[in-house]
C-alpha cells in the first residue's frame, strides 16, 4: 500500500504537467530533452516503450541505405528518431525515418521538421495499431506523400503514396523484391538485405 508521504512527491510533480487531452504545443516544448519516444496527438501525451534490438537494426539499416542514395543523388536529407515532426497544429509525431526533399528544406527547424516528402514507420506490437492507425491518418491528412509500413515479422515493406488526398497502396513488397519509390527517383532496396539477420 502505498502511504501519503510515499506518493507526496510523485503527485506534485504530476501536477505541474496538464491533463490527457489538454496537452497544447506549448507545453509539449517545454518538456525537458529526453531519448524517450514522446509524440503530441490532439491534446494527448503519446510515450512509446523503448524500441527492440531487431526494430533499431532495421532502422539502421534502412536509413543508411537511404542516406548513401539520397547523399550521391543530392536529393536531400534523411533524419532519424528521436526527432520531432510537425504535421499540423496540436500533432507532432516522431517517425522512425524521415526524408525531406531539397526544395522543402525550408521546413526544417532547428526545434522541429515540418511535413516531410517520406516517412518511414518500423512497426512492433507496441506501435501496430498506432503506425497503421492514427498515425497513418494524420500522415495522410498532413500531406505527407509517401509512408511506408515496415513489418519485421511479415518481413513485408507496405508503400503508400498520397493521390486525391488518401493514401493508396502502392506496393506491398517482401522477400525477392525491390523496394522502389516515386519520391526517391532510382532507388531499388533489395527487402531481403533489410531484414537479413546475423550482420
Amino acid at each position: 500500500m502505498i502511504t501519503r508521504t510515499e506518493q507526496g512527491p510523485v503527485s506534485e510533480i504530476a501536477q505541474l504537467f496538464p491533463e490527457q487531452g489538454k496537452w497544447t504545443e506549448e507545453d509539449y516544448f517545454s518538456l525537458p530533452e529526453t531519448n524517450k519516444i514522446v509524440e503530441l496527438s490532439e491534446g494527448r501525451l503519446i510515450i512509446t516503450p523503448s524500441p527492440t534490438t531487431q526494430h533499431q537494426k532495421i532502422v539502421l539499416k534502412l536509413s543508411t541505405m537511404l542516406f548513401n542514395h539520397v547523399s550521391s543523388h543530392n536529393l536531400g536529407e534523411i533524419i532519424i528518431a528521436p526527432m520531432d515532426v510537425r504535421l499540423y497544429p496540436g500533432v507532432i509525431r516522431q517517425p522512425d525515418i524521415v526524408f525531406m526533399k531539397n526544395e522543402h528544406k525550408d521546413r526544417i527547424t532547428e526545434r522541429y521538421w515540418g511535413v516531410p516528402d517520406l516517412i518511414i514507420e518500423v512497426i512492433s506490437e507496441s506501435t501496430v495499431k498506432e503506425d497503421k492507425g492514427e498515425k497513418f491518418f494524420e500522415y495522410e491528412k498532413a500531406g505527407v506523400p509517401e509512408y511506408w509500413i515496415v513489418d519485421p515479422n511479415m518481413q513485408t515493406i507496405d508503400v503508400f503514396q498520397l493521390k486525391d488526398n488518401a493514401y493508396y497502396l502502392a506496393g506491398s513488397f517482401g522477400i525477392g523484391d525491390s523496394v522502389n519509390s516515386i519520391v526517391l527517383p532510382n532507388l531499388n532496396i533489395p527487402v531481403e538485405s533489410i531484414f537479413k539477420r546475423g550482420d
